[in-house]
């Protein structure tokens, strides 16, 4: 272990990425230090690059960014059992009180004491050295990679998403949006049994990697259309064969609107995406008058460990989403390429560690 060499990406705020070298951190009680291997950049790293701010988390202070990473165990902290030296794994980057409510419960993603990588004031980790929870690393099989296991992160996701949905065996199920989300969560509703999987996008090249990955039918929408419109012309496209689940990757007024008009009377909209303003108009009566469920997907929990199996048992291959590579210090670079789209990328992969 290079004792010097901690080079890290810092978001100081607006369009302002440093690389700047930090002290390696000490793992505490139950605590372990990784050597970070693979880190995604999400469309929440770009969105604080570019604007400082999701909703009320505010950049503040320099903020170490990135959070979909793998990495591997190079030191033990105090009463850690369950991890060794030199495993390989996952990081699931949401660490929960454990004692409150939510944490009781199972539903830990909503706890209020949640210390999330990369939202603000928590640091992230795109790194080569991380201290992370032990009980938050998942090991991986031998024969998983160490991309599988930064992509356990989104996966998890959609995992959450379609479980939200309830997807199962013979679900018709409409996606929209063919970003990373929407096509993981592709991957995931047809490894639950989903019999027709619907999909929509504005961009043609994501709609045909959506077909490659199973899609029974890829819809491309005009971005130039009105809502009403856009609405019209899926339909169209599903033949009038409403689905039982609608998935929302997008989360702009105009995806809503498509979900709670086109899923099946009695079916669920779930909404994952984020990208809207706070207010939104929506055709609530239509939703109320139909009982079509319209619930929330907040990140995700007690997901990791599916979203493993779906990847070890081959039920899910993710390898046609990674489309770029950089290393960390190439950070500012795989940024800019994930926030232009050039090249056509999904998914941006930064390797941090330089001796893999």
């Amino acid at each position: 272990m290079d004792d010097k060499d901690n080079l890290t990406s810092v978001l100081y705020g607006v369009r302002d990425l440093r690389l700047e070298q930090r002290p390696i951190p000490e793992p505490g009680i139950n605590e372990v230090l990784l050597r970070i291997q693979r880190v995604g950049i999400c469309g929440s790293d770009v969105h604080y690059l570019v604007h400082g701010s999701i909703g009320h988390y505010i950049v503040k202070e320099p903020m170490v960014i990135g959070h979909e990473a793998s990495g591997i165990v190079v030191k033990l902290g105090e009463g850690v059992t369950n991890l060794s030296v030199g495993d390989r794994v996952a990081i699931e980057p949401g660490v929960s009180c454990r004692m409150c409510q939510f944490c009781k419960i199972g539903k830990y993603n909503l706890c209020p004491g949640m210390k999330f990588c990369a939202t603000p004031p928590f640091d992230g980790n795109l790194t080569r050295y991380y201290v992370h929870a032990a009980d938050f690393c998942y090991k991986l099989p031998e024969y998983m990679t160490l991309e599988e296991g930064a992509m356990l992160e989104p996966l998890s996701v959609g995992v959450h998403a379609c479980k939200r949905g309830g997807v199962t065996v013979g679900s018709s199920v409409l996606i929209l949006g063919a970003g990373p989300i929407g096509l993981v969560t592709l991957a995931t509703a047809k490894a639950m049994g989903a019999s027709k999987i619907f999909i929509t996008d504005l961009t043609e090249f994501r709609l045909n990697v959506a077909k490659k990955m199973g899609a029974f039918k890829v819809i491309k929408i005009n971005k130039e259309e009105s809502d009403e419109q856009a609405i019209e012309n899926v339909r169209i496209e599903l033949n009038n064969e409403l689905p039982d689940v609608t998935i929302d990757c997008s989360g702009f007024q105009q995806t809503m609107k498509m979900g709670i008009e086109l899923t099946k009377s009695g079916g669920v909209l779930t909404i994952v995406g984020m990208g809207a303003s706070r207010n939104v108009e929506l055709p609530l009566f239509n939703a109320l008058s139909r009982e079509v469920d319209i619930r929330g997907v907040f990140r995700y929990a007690n997901d990791y460990q599916d979203a493993l199996s779906l990847i070890a048992s081959g039920k899910v291959d993710l390898s046609p989403l990674v489309t770029h590579h950089f290393t960390i210090e190439e950070s500012l670079e795989a940024f800019k390429t994930a926030e232009t789209g050039i090249g056509d990328p999904i998914k941006v992969m930064i390797h941090c560690d330089k001796d893999a």
